[in-house]
């Protein structure tokens, strides 16, 4: 079932004076192509640089200069496209979208309109909660970026930078199937994953490769749609949620005084975390929408998609599943570690053994997820930038199901490893960190406890709870080296506890 069909959730509306109120987002991505040059011209699309240095003479709309598509946005739109479980339109036209804007030198963006690149697709989204829906893509189509207006250079002039100008954008347009503003910043959350995997957009939001213009409306559950607001490039996923959750309270504070929604472009204001008035919403008709004369209609082979849908990676849908199946690992657990390709490769990789076994995916996971996810956060650092490597941290796994150390020797193992580096294995022979699993010395250091504390022997027979206690002196007084299941099994013994 289709999102736009689902029935209101009733923890998802919206408690208005007059009664309850559902959110409806739809939302355009606009997604930069991942290519070493533009759209229509061979000019770098490398980010920073000097202003106006990756400027070629189209670029700058010079006369008499033709565009030339660049046949590898082309591949990374169809790859996008086949990512998103969506139809690839073997026609498909470029536009002149005609607007005047000082960093758009041609007077019109080259875009696409009627017939786009690529059709209707879908992307499942998985909740936190365990739940899971489906967002319908209507559309993607490549397009130009404009340029950047700078007005903070000079007390009395704006600056124009075109080193953006001509930079292949895909704009992925869904469904009104949004509900939430959590349900919103999971589907940028999981798009973003998918084009990540691709290899067809990096992503980076802060650098602006990923934008979101987000369409929120309000309506009474049930009832046809609202007038709807845009607001406009919203650039952090932190972002969106909040400019969602804003707008629709602006909007249903004033349908309850008996006001009307203007349909609007709007702007989020970060520092206020609220939406503010930019322009009222033009209609496709005012960009006076014609096929660009200077570039025929872009004809695609089925051979050569089904070449492209043949070199495809393994999709985070598709990998969560494997975890799940081969691995046996939780949902929630496969969901974390497949959010980043380099994370999944990460684990299989210490799942794998040099020797061609596999090593048990559960402990894996949870080494990786628990503790060196947890140091990489804290530490402010990529997976891609891990001290301890896939072989380290599986060395570290291997000694634990060895017996040769104990969990908690393993912690101490893997902060020594963070900060020095270093064999595993070399480390625990080389500092005696093996755990103590020869029973007679175990039993030595059980008897010498039992003889000084003869008050919590007699505590302990009549409350076994206490066992805790002595399995705490016992490690203390073999530095944490006895094996935990041999100091249990002795102590019961000795101490007559079923």
């Amino acid at each position: 079932m289709n999102a736009h069909t689902r029935p209101a959730d009733p923890a998802k509306l919206i408690k208005g004076a007059t009664g309850d109120w559902e959110i409806i987002i739809g939302m355009e991505i606009h997604a930069q192509v991942s290519s070493k040059s533009k759209l229509f011209s061979g000019a770098s699309t490398e980010f920073g640089g000097e202003p106006n240095d990756h400027v070629s003479l189209v670029d700058a709309a010079m006369p008499g200069m033709l565009p030339v598509i660049n046949a590898e946005c082309v591949a990374q739109a169809v790859r996008s496209g086949l990512g998103l479980k969506a139809e690839i339109n073997l026609t498909s036209v470029f536009d002149r979208k005609n607007y005047f804007y000082p960093d758009l030198p041609q007077g019109y963006q080259i875009s696409q309109y009627k017939s786009p690149i690529v059709g209707e697709g879908e992307v499942i989204v998985d909740m936190l909660d365990g739940s899971r829906f489906t967002v319908g893509i209507e559309r993607l189509h490549l397009e130009q970026d404009a340029g950047k207006s700078l007005h903070d250079q000079h007390p009395t002039m704006s600056f124009v930078d075109l080193n953006r100008s001509g930079v292949a954008l895909m704009e992925i347009v869904s469904r009104p199937d949004l509900r939430s503003a959590d349900e919103a910043k999971a589907y940028v959350t999981k798009l973003r994953t998918i084009l990540r995997y691709l290899g067809t957009c990096d992503g980076d939001m802060e650098k602006g490769s990923l934008r979101a213009d987000v369409n929120v409306s309000v309506r009474r559950p049930g009832e046809p749609l609202g007038t709807r607001c845009e607001i406009k490039n919203v650039n952090s996923i932190r972002f969106i949620g909040q400019a969602i959750e804003y707008e629709a309270r602006r909007q249903v504070d004033i349908l309850e005084d008996g006001g009307v929604i203007d349909q609007e472009t709007r702007l989020f204001d970060a520092g206020k975390g609220e939406t503010r008035s930019m322009r009222s919403k033009e209609e496709a008709h005012d960009y006076r929408y014609f096929p660009d004369p200077d570039l025929l209609p872009l004809e695609l082979e089925e051979a050569y998609v089904e070449e492209l849908k043949r070199g495809l990676p393994e999709l985070p849908d598709e990998k969560k599943a494997r975890f799940v199946e081969s691995f046996g690992l939780s949902s929630y657990d496969a969901a974390v570690l497949v959010a980043e390709r380099e994370t999944a490769d990460f684990f299989e990789a210490v799942v794998a053994k040099s020797d061609g076994g596999a090593r048990d995916g559960k402990a894996v996971a949870n080494w990786v997820i628990n503790e060196l996810f947890g140091r990489l956060n804290k530490e402010g650092l990529a997976v891609t930038a891990s001290p301890v490597s896939a072989a380290q941290l599986g060395a570290i796994i291997d000694l634990i199901g060895e017996d040769v150390i104990s969990g908690k020797i393993a912690k101490d193992l893997f902060e020594i490893v963070w900060s020095e580096g270093g064999d595993p294995r070399q480390i625990v022979e080389d500092r005696g960190m093996k755990q103590v699993t020869d029973t007679g010395a175990i039993e030595q250091a059980i008897d010498a406890i039992i003889a000084a504390n003869p008050d919590k022997v007699e505590q302990v027979k009549a409350k076994p709870t206490m066992l805790g206690w002595f399995v705490g002196q016992v490690m203390k007084s073999t530095g944490g080296k006895a094996n935990p299941q041999a100091v249990n099994a002795l102590l019961k013994a000795k101490l007559g506890i079923e």
